[in-house]
């Protein structure tokens, strides 16, 4: 493996699984979004977000996310990844989950200790595949993009990384 000054990690489905009925959560958004005379017919998540932030309800649809999103962190399962911690480089999470469901995941398989920095999608302006968050977890880790390694399970993740300037490994080359 090349070397690298930091590594960052993507957070469900990549070091863990979160508990979560996405399922259940895309219900919950709509209800939201309907209640105030939004039509969310066949939009996921994400897009009902988009929805959401062009109508001012960005905060309401983020909560309800949230809600679900810490409660299956709660009863998430650990993946064979968050074996490869602790690195002698730092590490950082960056992901698409609130941050509280991913320090509460982090701290239930106490890997919390391994990371040093944590980016969700509450704690940065923008969200994956937009490279700032994870341009933002490299400079919290004191690494420059180029020199970090970003770890996911997605093709949003491949993007941010390339975007950012980051190396990309998925999560089953590495397990």
């Amino acid at each position: 493996m090349t070397e690298y000054d930091a590594i960052v990690y993507d957070l469900d489905g990549t070091l863990v699984r979160l508990d979560v009925d996405w399922g259940e959560v895309a219900q919950r958004c709509a209800a939201v979004l309907r209640a105030r005379g939004h039509d969310v017919s066949g939009a996921d998540i994400w897009e009902m977000r988009e929805i959401a932030a062009a109508n001012g309800l960005l905060d309401r649809v983020d909560e309800a996310i949230a809600e679900f999103e810490r409660d299956g962190a709660r009863s998430a399962r650990r993946l064979a990844l968050a074996d490869d911690l602790p690195h002698s480089v730092p590490v950082g999470v960056c992901s698409l989950n609130c941050e509280a469901a991913c320090r509460i995941a982090l701290e239930l398989h106490g890997i919390d200790g391994y990371v040093d920095a944590v980016v969700g999608r509450d704690s940065h302006e923008t969200v994956k595949p937009d490279p700032e968050p994870l341009v933002h977890a490299a400079d919290l880790l004191g690494a420059e993009p180029s020199t970090t390694l970003f770890v996911g399970d997605s093709d949003s993740d491949r993007e941010a990384a390339a975007a950012a300037g980051l190396d990309f490994q998925w999560v089953d080359e590495r397990v």
